[in-house]
Formats: C-alpha cells, structure tokens, sequence
C-alpha cells in the first residue's frame, strides 16, 4: 500500500506547481474562514501589508481605519502622514516583538523608557513611528498628545476588529538597551543618533518569533474573543543587513525563521491562519517576473495574484482585484508604498 496514492492533486509537485500556469499557482491555505464585505479587516506589518489593505479596498472589502485623518485634511497630506496607510498610524511593524510592544503600550502595561528622538533639524519624533510626520514635531507635548491619542486608537481597534491581518517583514531590528523596546529603524536614520551602549542589534530567532506572536495572540484574545488573524510574511527582501555576513544569506535566514515561526504559531492558535503571499511570489514559478529591476520591490502583477489567491480563500464572492485606475498610476501606487527600512539607504546618500 503507498501511502501516496490518494493523496490530491496540490500534494504534487509536477501537478500543483509545475504543472499549472504560473499565473493559475493558488496554494489554498488551511484553516480558512470567511471574511465577510462588512467585516472589520484591519492591517499592520511590514510594507507589504500596504498593498493588502490597498487591494482589499479596491475589492469592495472595507479596510478598517481606527486612526482616520481629521474630516478637512486633503488626501494628499493624509498620505504624507500616513493617515490610511495602515489601520492606525504606527508605521512599519517589521517584527513580532513591536507588535507585543504596541500592544503592550496602547493598554499601559507597558512605557518604553524612550519617549523622543531629535532629528538634525532640531524637529522632534516619536521612535516608534518616525516617519508619521514629515515635518516632525516642535515640543514634547506635540509628540506625546499625538502619541496618546495613538494608542488610543490602537486600542479601540484592537477591541473592535474583526480580522487581523498581519505581515511578518524582518527577524533584524534595533533595541533600546534600558528595557528592551523595539525599534523601527536604527538609531541615526530617521531621528536620534547611534550609541552603541544605549542600542544593540538584535537578531530574533525562530523560538522569540513565535513566542513573541503567542504572547499577542493571547492577549488579542482576550480583549477580542471572537477576533480572527491571517499572517503572512513579506517577500520584500531586506534592504540592508547588519549582521556580518552577506545581505542574501541574511535575507534567506530572517525569511526562512519568520516562515518556520507562523507554522508553530498557526499550529498552536486555531484562530490564527497561515496565507502563503510569500511562496507565491517567490516560487520558481513566478520570481523572475515578480519582482521589479531592484529585485526587491514587487509588481502590481504579483499583488493581484496573490489578492486573487486571498480573496479565493477568504470570500465568498471572491473576484480578481480591478484596476481602478489607468495602468501607469497603479504602477506608481504599486512604488509608493512607505516603508521606513528605505531611510537606511537615503541616510548615507
């Protein structure tokens, strides 16, 4: 007897990858439910979580917005201040660890030691989401008003959404030594200024990953009971390492780790569903044609697929996302997204 035998199609290499279209790859995840139209879908993550949440929209699902620009704002300065971006304006959440943090600060169980950074233009910054304000902020009551209003914001989002989508970006960040928080960015990119005995470099592991969205998981829960999270990872490429080594073999482990942590996360938590975003645009089917020239920034093509697969899964009236726009601005939109590892590289120009 071979235990292979009636095992279905998908189980097959030559049958569920090699032999289909590359366009028509659609690993269905397991454990998935149904989001409905209506549905709270908040997003947070790394950048890639902006194209979820975009294309979401542009399907008929509503994105929630916990933190929305004030009624008089134009878009375009919205934009800029990251208003829509994500459910609320805490920037880039690249690692697990900032989301407990968040999680952490937004109920008052927890106050980072660090509270501003100063830019070279002597404007001041929140070190958690630096990039929120371009103009940055006079005082520090104008950052610690915004802050509070903030997590706020967090907190009613976490207590009212209805699915959670988070996007797993890097296993690479920086903390603050006195009590461990987590940063978005290096010191000295955005605002503040490096001091090796007030940073460090830290480099999670697998076991801090999965403890990290454990923790979270179970604390979600419990201000949100009938809460439901996809994770996915990102298959955007770090833009820069600092661990002693080349940049690919960094950006193989911090993938590799961020992907071995959702499987013991989502075999742990029921309530939490693994969609696989990253295999499909980095599948040997679809790389070479996913990713634009940088090799690290995906295409609009790759974010319909993979929006395709989603909506597949998650929805019952499941349909392609539509360009709503002419080709080139989808384009434009597809670069835009705001990602705060970037300042690394126009830090040193």
């Amino acid at each position: 007897m071979n235990p292979y035998a009636d095992l279905p199609a998908e189980r097959f290499w030559r049958k569920a990858v090699a032999g289909v279209a590359p366009f028509a790859l659609a690993p269905a995840p397991s454990g998935r439910f149904t989001i409905a139209p209506e549905s709270r879908v908040a997003t947070a993550g790394s950048c890639f979580a902006q194209h979820v949440a975009r294309a979401l929209t542009r399907a008929g699902f509503g994105h929630y917005l916990a933190e929305a620009a004030p009624d008089d704002m134009a878009p375009e300065t919205a934009a800029d201040r990251q208003y829509g971006i994500y459910s609320a304006r805490y920037g880039n959440l690249y690692t697990a660890r900032q989301l407990l943090q968040l999680f952490d600060r937004a109920y008052g169980t927890y106050a980072p030691a660090l509270s501003i950074w100063t830019r070279p233009d002597g404007r001041l910054v929140d070190p958690f989401r630096p990039g929120i304000e371009p103009a940055g902020f006079a005082d520090a009551a104008e950052v610690d008003a915004d802050r509070r209003r903030h997590l706020a914001a967090v907190r009613a989002m976490f207590e009212s959404l209805d699915v959670f989508v988070f996007t797993l970006g890097l296993t690479e960040g920086w903390m603050h030594r006195a009590d461990g928080a987590m940063l978005p960015v290096a010191p000295g990119v955005i605002g503040g200024s490096f001091d090796p005995d007030a940073y460090a470099f830290v480099n999670a592991r697998v076991g801090d990953v999965r403890d990290d969205m454990l923790t979270f998981l179970e604390r979600l829960f419990a201000v949100n009971p009938a809460a439901r999270v996809i994770l996915t990872i990102s298959p955007v490429p770090l833009i820069a390492t600092y661990a002693d080594r080349h940049v690919l073999v960094s950006n193989t482990y911090s993938k590799a780790a961020l992907r071995a942590a959702a499987e013991e996360i989502v075999a742990a938590e029921p309530r939490a569903v693994y969609f696989p975003a990253y295999e499909i645009v980095t599948s040997t089917a679809n790389a070479a044609r996913y990713y634009e020239d940088d090799l690290r920034s995906v295409t609009p093509m790759a974010v319909a697929h993979v929006m395709r697969v989603f909506l597949d899964a998650f929805t019952t009236q499941a349909k392609a996302p539509i360009l709503t726009q002419p080709l080139g601005i989808e384009y434009r939109r597809a670069a835009s997204v705001i990602c705060d590892e970037e300042a690394i590289e126009r830090s040193l120009t």
